[in-house]
């Protein structure tokens, strides 16, 4: 069981670490959303999140965007192209 405990102009709850431990909540930012039955608490979805599913998804896919074929439209660059730089490092 949690209560409210003042904080400064507001209020916060403390959260027992077993329970954040099983949420996956530690060192998480937190999302919280209004419910019928109350609050929400849950980590804010990390960007890479779904990357794996969504490159999968565009790889089997057989659309193809206008910006996809300028990249396989564009000219190969050999090595003659490039220019080797060396530094020296001063200490």
């Amino acid at each position: 069981m949690a209560t409210l405990i003042k904080i400064g102009n507001s209020q916060g709850i403390r959260i027992p670490k077993a329970l954040i431990e099983q949420a996956g909540l530690e060192e998480r930012q937190l999302e919280f959303k209004i419910t019928d039955n109350g609050l929400l608490i849950k980590p804010v979805k990390e960007n890479r999140e779904g990357w794996k599913e969504a490159f999968d998804k565009a790889i089997t896919s057989k659309e193809m965007f206008e910006s996809d074929q300028d990249w396989l439209d564009a000219p190969s660059v050999d090595k003659g192209h490039w220019e080797m730089v060396t530094c020296k490092n001063s200490l």
